[in-house]
This record gives structure tokens, C-alpha cells and sequence, in this order.
């Protein structure tokens, strides 16, 4: 990312001259006085009023812009040009042309109620821009012409002097030109966790990343401890907030798995469904019969062989889903992400506040080569340890508020949480050991030391706290239970760095005891001559369930990512400690080092790379560009603004909903109510629920569709009269793909779903041995079917077609409790744990009955009353579909054939694909 000024930005398209011109070195290397020239301003005068005014109209407000937005009137009208809901549309058409009104209604309105749902997702996805846009600072506090004033945000142009302090947020991305203790939280736009220590001296590299440009404050920041100035040298869509900003416009969603599949499904089965109708049509006029019969024939046929009903399972089954995810703490906003859960084969994780608390937490100590995790109350009483534990407690700037709660610096408040959780609290040290005077911590020095009154003995203690290497260089002595002992300087600053390698901030502790307060209360005096007591090891914790949510991920088959702006040594620690990267391993990346790399590199290494850290935004976009290259379906979760142009590119993007920003929310397609990453793992498993439910109706529709068209295809070419008619045909297509299959949306979870690993991106629906289940199954059902027409026939029943009528229509409910799951018997997941289905089935099974013996309804389908015998011969024979499907199952239970997915530790590997 470069700081290159937002002047050269804002100003035409260069002419050839200008190209040959070298681009001006970024912000963060020049000096205060370089960036001053280069602005045409003065640090501590800042811009005249009428420059001021100048620059605004030359440059623009400060402001993020936001894209034309399209009319809802197009909004609305864009969600009916997918193929699926077109051809939906055009059976409707045809089901109003030959009188079923009903069908075409129904039809109708599951088109409507699909074009709202995605309207309302689309109109949702547009207010993150405007949630962007919130983030920026609405007044700030400028220098012009030597006095200070507080102006619109919006007002600032580049040159501006903006005076920071504690609690403002940043107001345009400034370089800062003087700095009193100046720390800016930048957790939401970089993913460090620590608030950054500002400084004024220029950087001597160009390439650093955004997060170690100590000298620059960016726009939507906030300060957290200090004060500062800074020229403003970036406004509006210049700033970093603002390129976010861009990405985020100019970022397209990619579409879900399922939409994918459905939209090749759907294109497929129009092509032979038109085909299969032309067939059956030009058969039937051949051997004599009616052209109007035909036509309808064929057009009924077309609308039965389009399983309408789809749509409806798939809305019904992800928003109950959706509901099941709430339950759950996973809110969905989009209802395909509850599906596309169910596919992602690799989940990019944000670091800070995902995987961690996003709070410091002091980890590990060190007193006299004695280390521990924990601190025991025990160890107050004896030395080095009580010296240790109170410098914890004192020197040090936390407080707490009115709940009791510790507020402050969060390094603070970490030293300050392990004292008090050790026994002692800062408020009653404080009462025997008074702070009298303090050394503030500055950025040189890299320590602070507090000085204390000893009311028992008269004297003074001072504690030092700072990097290891500035406190250890000052310290001539270590202080032991016995007291003062000699120092190995060189063994102890190996062992902080042992301590930094496994990502903790380590700061040293030291001691130095005075008679009375020294006069001069300076750095050199006091902080010289000191005994070093101990160190403390701090770090933003992992959630305490993320690492066994990181197994789960690993078991169901899924590759988990960190990709993070913080230090690589911190992000590798924590990854190591979640089992994102195994012990040994190395596979991690700096953005520096990622910004070299080609993409076609990136794409290959990908494979390989487990942490990414100090990345910027767009680095982001590319690793999750890079994994999607590679077939691979990526989830991104985060909850930063920095995380919120990537999670709207990946497959599905999951935000953080207690510490998230709305930016991050409003691109999201789910976000974690209670911000636990194990509920990933919950909707995971949801989504590979809905997922092989949705394949379990196109399996029951399709092979009962395949059984009704061989059926009509094969009986005129066998010398037998149509079979059925146009009414009957849609009757049992709205009898079958009715009820019944809108229940299987609430089919329960089959065992062993979570350890599968995730389906293949590139796989169709059929795959898994679906497409040869529905040929062969529903040239079963046709078979039946003929059969029973020849025979009737042959025995000279005037019943015939009424007889093929009730068994095609009870084919298809044995049929569909059969296949309820894809490998156990359905006496083993017990006949009632799908009450819907069941009742669904023998509301079927009544229906068709009372078409068989109402006379009403004998005259509206043109059936016949059937002799007991003849019943009883229309209900045995299809029983032999939901034998010929458990014995299948049976045999795939024990090996001699490969049926769907089987669980990892049964029989290995899945079942060969079908390209049908």
C-alpha cells in the first residue's frame, strides 16, 4: 500500500510529461519539515483560510463517495433473469394455457417469494458503504493561520495541521509531526490488537507494512493515550479508509455452490426435458392419437418433468436453517451462506478478535530463572516474587471504572488484572506505597519508571517497566530471595527473545531503592543502577474454544488460515498454539514479502501457506482471489473494517457481532452473534444438512419424474395405449413433489456427516453416485408402471389406467422414505423421526385414495373404483421400490457397492462422481 499524497490523486490524468516523472516517496520516509515543503504548509501554522478554501474545491471534501446505486424498480426486476426462475416462469405459462390455474398461482408465487428474499439481501448488502462512512470523524480540532479552530471533518484538505488527543478519532490519514505519548488504536483497520505508540522520525524503508508506519495516523482511527499534531497529507477516498472503501465498491460477490449447481442443473433439465417432450409428442401423433392430446400430453409432461416445487424446498429448507444458525448464535443475512457453509473447503480467519479475546492478558513471568504461567498468592510472600507482583500493581496507569471493570492501556490493564487475580490490589499497595512522582514512558527510552513512598521505613522504591533490552542495559544486579546477585545480562535477553519467538510482548521489570525522593527527577539519575526483578510475557489470548473449533474444521475436511495484520511472530505463535500450524512448521508470510510475489506465485504457494501476517486489505482480496483460482471455496471471517472488502469476495464472509464493526456486518453474508468461532463449526454442519437434503429431493423428484416419462415414452413404442392422462400427470407431480418433498427439508443430520470432507468444488448435484440412483430407480418405477398397464390389459381390466395412475403415485412415496438417508436403513433412524415427512406421506396415500373412491373426483381425473385385489396389487408392487433401495443400501453398508459419502474411518474414500 502506498502513501503516495492524495494531491497527485485528486488532480487530472497526468499528460506525457508528467509520465516520466518518478512518483514521490511515500509519507511515512519523509521528515516532518520534507512532508511541510511538499505540502506547501507550515507544522506549526498550518494553512491559511483562503488556501484552505482553495485546495477544498480543488481536491473535494473529505469524504467518502459512494457509487450510484440502482433503482429498486431494477433492483427488484434484476432477480428474475436467472435461467431457473425463467423457465419457472414459462411452466407457469403453460400450466395457466392448459387450465391448471392452481399450479401456475403456486408456481407464481414461489418466484415472487424467491425475488423478495434476494431483494431485501441486496438492498442490505448497500448499506455498507454507509456504515463505512459512519466510521469518520465528524469534527476536528485545526491549526490554521497560527489559531486553533474545530471545523467540519469534511472541510480538511491535504496541508491541514489537525491537534489529536485522547478519545478523538483520527480525522484523514496524517503524518505526524509531534508526538507526546500519542497512541492510536488501529485494530480495526490493520488487525494489531496493542495500540500503536506514534513517533515523529521518518521510516527508512518504503515497503513497511501499514501497521509498522509508527509515524502516520489514518482516517477512522482512534486515540487511546496522549496527545499529537499531524499534517493531514491524504482526505476522502485517498485516505486508507477510503481505498477500503473502493474495494469494497468495486469488490464482486462470487456466487454461492448452490446457485452455481442449480443454474447447470436447471439448463441441463430444460434441454432434455424439451427433448424427452418432443419425443413423446411426435411418437404419439405417429401411432394415430389425438394432436390436441398429444400437445397436452407433452406440455403436462414438461411441467412434471420441471421440479417447480425446488425453489420452495430450498427457501423453506435455508430459512429454517437460518432459524435452527439463530438458535445457535449464527445469524444469517443471506440465505444461500447457509448452504455455501457446507462447501467451504478453506476458512480465512482474521486473527484479532476471532481466534484471540481481543484483550491483553498477561501469560507468562519470569523471576530469578523461575518461570510460571500462573501467579500464586504464595508467592507474595517470599522475594523476588512480592517486588514483582507489586511493581505489577502499581507502576502502571489502569484503573477501574464504576462497575468495578479495569479500563486503561490494555498492556496496563493486563499488569494490573494479573496482580490483582495474584492477591494484591493496586488500591491497597497503593495506600502503604503511595505513587510520589513518575517518568512517563516515551518511545527513546522505551520504559517508565514510577517512584513510591515507603511509609513504613521512610525510604523510596522506583520501578522500571519497558523493553527488555533498555531496562537490562541500565540494571547492574539481579535481585534474588537472598537479595542483590550478579547479572548475566546476555542470558536473560536470550531468554525475552525465546519468550518473543513464541509471540508474547515481553517487558522487563526492575527495582531500585532510594533514601529519600532524589532531587532531580530525571531519566539518567533514577533509571540507573537498577536490580532487574523479573519479566512478563503478554499476549491477546486465543478463545478458549477456537482451538478445538480448529480441530472440527480440520476433521470435517477443511484447511483454517490466519491472515492478520499483527507481527508474524505473534500471528505464528497463536496459529502454532490453535493448531493451525503444526509444531515445526513454518508456513508463513509477511504482506512485504507477499507484495513480490506474482499472482500465478501466490496461487501455487497458497496451497502451502498457513499464516499470513501484516497484510494490508488488498493482499487479503488476493489471497482469498488466489485460493478461489484454485478451485477452493473460501470463508473469511473478521471484524475489522480492514477485513470488509474480502469477506464480500469470499464464498461467504462471517463478521464478528460483538466487537465487529458495522462495515465489516453490512459485508458479511452470517455474523457470530456471540463472536465464538466454534459456531463456524455449527453452521458447518447445518450447511451440509440443507445441503444433502436439497440433493435428497432432486433425487426423489427426479427419479419419480424418469419414471413417469419412461412410462409414457416406452408404452406407446411397446404397443400400449397412453398410460396416462394430461390431469393425472399433474396430479401425481403435485401430489409427490408437494408435501412430501418440502418435508424431507427437515430431514435430520445423518451420522457422520461432519467427518466427510466437504464436497468438491467443481462436483454437479449428481455426484456421489446420484445420477446412476435416479436413472436406475426411476427405470424401476417406469417398469412397474408398464407392467401393471400390460398386465391389466392382458386380463382385460377396465381399470387399467387408474391401476398405473395409483402406482406410479405410491412408487414414489415408498420411494421417498426410503431414501430419507443415503446409507442406513430407514428402521434405523427410526420410521417417525421425520414426523413431517411421515404425515406428509400418508396424507398422500389418503389423497390418492379418495381419487379412487369419490365419485366427485372420479370425474374430475378420470379414474375408476378399484376391486380390493387390484388395490392391494397397486400397493404391493411399488413396495418393491423401497425394498430394491434398502437392499442397495444394504450392500453399500458392507462394501460390495460404493453409495454416497461415506464417513472418514468407514470406507475411505467417496464414491465415484456421476456427469450426468
Amino acid at each position: 500500500m502506498n502513501d503516495t499524497p492524495d494531491i497527485a490523486a485528486a488532480q487530472p490524468a497526468p499528460d506525457a510529461s508528467t509520465l516520466s516523472q518518478p512518483a514521490p516517496p511515500p509519507w511515512h520516509v519523509a521528515t516532518p519539515q520534507e512532508a511541510a515543503v511538499r505540502l506547501e504548509t507550515s507544522a506549526d501554522a498550518g494553512l491559511a483560510p483562503a488556501e484552505a478554501e482553495r485546495r477544498i474545491a480543488e481536491h473535494g471534501r473529505n469524504e467518502l463517495r459512494e457509487q450510484a446505486r440502482r433503482s429498486l424498480l431494477r433492483m427488484f426486476a434484476g432477480q428474475f433473469t436467472d435461467f431457473m426462475i425463467v423457465l419457472l416462469l414459462a411452466a407457469a405459462v403453460i400450466s395457466g394455457f392448459i387450465g391448471e390455474v392452481e399450479d401456475a398461482a403456486a408456481i407464481v408465487a414461489i418466484v415472487v417469494l424467491n425475488a423478495v428474499i434476494g431483494f431485501v439481501q441486496e438492498f442490505r448488502a448497500e448499506k455498507a458503504l454507509r456504515a463505512l462512512k459512519e466510521l469518520a470523524a465528524l469534527q476536528a480540532h485545526v491549526v490554521r493561520a497560527g489559531a486553533i479552530s474545530t471545523v467540519p471533518a469534511s472541510s480538511l484538505v491535504p496541508g491541514d495541521v489537525v491537534l489529536l488527543d485522547a478519545g478523538s478519532v483520527v480525522p484523514a490519514d496524517l503524518r505526524i509531526v509531534a508526538s507526546a505519548q500519542l497512541r492510536v488504536e488501529e485494530a480495526a483497520l490493520t488487525g494489531e490488537s496493542n495500540p500503536v505508540e506514534k513517533q515523529v522520525m521518518a521510516l527508512a524503508e518504503a515497503d513497511v507494512a501499514l501497521g509498522d508506519r509508527v509515524n502516520m495516523a489514518y482516517s477512522g482511527t482512534t486515540v487511546t493515550y496522549g496527545r499529537g499534531r499531524g499534517i493531514v497529507v491524504a482526505t476522502g477516498m485517498a485516505t486508507e479508509l477510503g481505498k477500503i472503501a473502493t474495494l469494497l465498491a468495486t469488490t464482486e460477490e462470487v456466487r454461492t455452490p448452490l446457485q452455481r449447481r442449480l443454474a447447470r442443473f436447471g439448463k441441463q433439465l430444460s434441454v432434455i426435458a424439451i427433448g424427452i417432450c418432443v419425443l413423446v409428442f411426435v411418437l404419439g401423433v405417429l401411432r394415430g392419437e389425438s394432436i390436441v392430446l398429444m400437445f397436452l400430453t407433452a406440455v403436462s409432461l414438461a411441467v412434471a418433468a420441471v421440479p417447480e416445487a425446488l425453489p420452495a424446498v430450498i427457501t423453506i429448507g435455508l430459512a429454517l436453517g437460518a432459524q435452527r444458525m439463530v438458535r445457535k448464535n449464527a445469524l444469517i443475512r443471506r440465505l444461500p451462506a447457509v448452504e455455501t457453509l457446507g462447501s467451504v473447503t478453506y476458512i480465512c480467519s482474521d486473527k484479532t478478535g476471532t481466534l484471540t479475546q481481543n484483550r491483553m492478558r498477561a501469560d507468562t513471568f519470569f523471576v530469578a530463572d523461575e518461570p510460571a504461567r500462573t501467579l500464586d498468592p504464595d508467592m507474595l510472600a517470599r522475594e523476588p516474587w512480592s517486588s514483582f507482583v507489586t511493581a505489577l500493581a502499581v507502576s502502571n496507569d489502569a484503573g477501574v471504572d464504576a462497575s468495578g471493570e479495569a479500563i486503561g492501556d490494555p498492556t496496563e490493564v493486563a499488569l494490573y488484572v494479573a496482580a490483582r487475580d495474584a492477591g494484591r490490589r493496586k488500591a491497597d499497595v497503593e495506600a502503604r506505597i503511595p505513587r510520589v512522582a513518575e517518568l512517563p514512558f516515551d518511545s527513546e527510552r522505551k520504559c517508565m519508571t514510577t517512584l513510591h513512598a515507603v511509609e513504613s521505613t521512610g525510604t523510596v522504591v522506583a520501578f522500571t517497566k519497558g523493553a527488555p533490552e533498555r531496562v537490562l542495559e541500565r540494571c547492574t544486579s539481579t535481585l534474588t530471595a537472598e537479595g542483590h546477585g550478579p547479572i548475566d545480562a546476555a542470558a536473560l535477553l536470550a531468554h525475552a527473545e525465546r519468550m518473543a519467538n513464541d509471540g508474547l510482548r515481553v517487558l522487563a521489570i526492575a527495582r531500585r531503592d532510594f533514601a529519600a525522593l532524589p532531587e532531580e527527577l530525571a531519566p539518567s539519575p533514577i533509571e540507573r543502577d537498577l536490580a532487574f526483578v523479573g519479566f512478563v510475557g503478554l499476549i491477546d489470548p486465543p478463545r478458549p474454544e477456537a482451538e478445538a473449533a480448529v480441530a472440527s474444521c480440520r476433521q470435517a475436511g477443511m484447511t483454517a488460515v490466519m491472515i492478520t495484520g499483527d507481527h508474524p511472530l505473534t500471528a505464528a505463535a497463536i496459529a502454532t498454539r490453535l493448531g493451525i500450524v503444526g509444531p515445526g512448521e513454518a508456513r508463513h508470510v509477511t504482506g512485504r514479502e507477499l507484495a513480490r510475489m506474482s499472482d500465478e506465485e501466490l496461487a501455487v504457494r497458497a496451497s502451502e501457506l498457513r499464516v499470513y501476517a501484516r497484510v494490508d486489505p488488498e493482499q487479503k482480496i488476493r489471497i482469498v482471489r488466489a485460493l478461489q483460482a484454485r478451485g477452493e471455496f473460501v470463508a473469511m471471517t473478521g471484524d475489522g473494517v480492514n477485513d470488509a472488502p474480502a469477506l464480500k469476495r469470499a464464498d461467504i464472509g462471517v463478521a464478528m457481532g460483538k466487537v465487529g464493526t458495522d462495515v465489516a456486518r453490512e459485508a458479511s453474508a452470517m455474523v457470530l452473534l456471540d463472536d465464538n468461532f466454534a459456531s463456524i463449526v455449527a453452521a458447518i454442519g447445518e450447511g451440509r444438512r440443507i445441503y444433502e437434503n436439497i440433493r435428497k429431493f432432486i433425487r426423489f423428484v427426479l427419479a419419480g419424474n424418469t419414471g413417469e416419462i419412461l412410462t409414457l415414452l416406452f408404452a406407446p413404442l411397446l404397443g400400449l395405449p397412453i398410460p396416462l392422462l394430461p390431469i393425472q400427470i399433474l396430479w401425481v407431480n403435485l401430489l409427490t413433489d408437494g408435501l412430501p418433498g418440502l418435508a424431507l427439508a427437515v430431514e435430520p443430520e445423518e451420522k457422520g456427516l461432519m467427518q466427510r470432507p466437504p464436497r468438491p468444488p467443481g462436483e454437479s448435484l449428481f455426484a456421489g453416485g446420484l445420477g446412476y440412483e435416479i436413472l436406475w430407480v426411476g427405470t424401476l418405477i417406469g417398469a412397474l408402471s408398464i407392467f401393471t398397464q400390460w398386465w391389466a390389459i392382458s386380463h382385460g381390466s377396465p381399470n387399467w389406467q387408474t391401476m398405473v395412475f395409483t402406482v406410479l403415485t405410491f412408487a414414489q412415496l415408498f420411494q421417498v422414505m426410503a431414501i430419507r438417508s443415503e446409507r442406513e436403513s430407514l428402521f434405523t433412524i427410526g420410521i417417525g423421526s421425520n414426523r413431517p415427512l411421515l404425515g406428509a406421506v400418508v396424507l398422500g396415500a389418503v389423497l390418492q385414495l379418495a381419487v379412487i373412491y369419490v365419485p366427485a373426483l372420479n370425474a374430475l381425473l378420470r379414474t375408476q373404483p378399484l376391486t380390493l385385489a387390484e388395490l392391494g396389487f397397486c400397493v404391493m408392487l411399488p413396495a418393491s421400490v423401497f425394498a430394491a433401495i434398502e437392499i442397495e443400501k444394504w450392500l453399500a453398508r458392507r462394501g460390495v457397492l460404493q453409495r454416497g459419502y461415506v464417513p472418514a474411518g468407514d470406507l475411505g474414500e467417496p464414491a465415484g462422481k456421476s456427469s450426468i
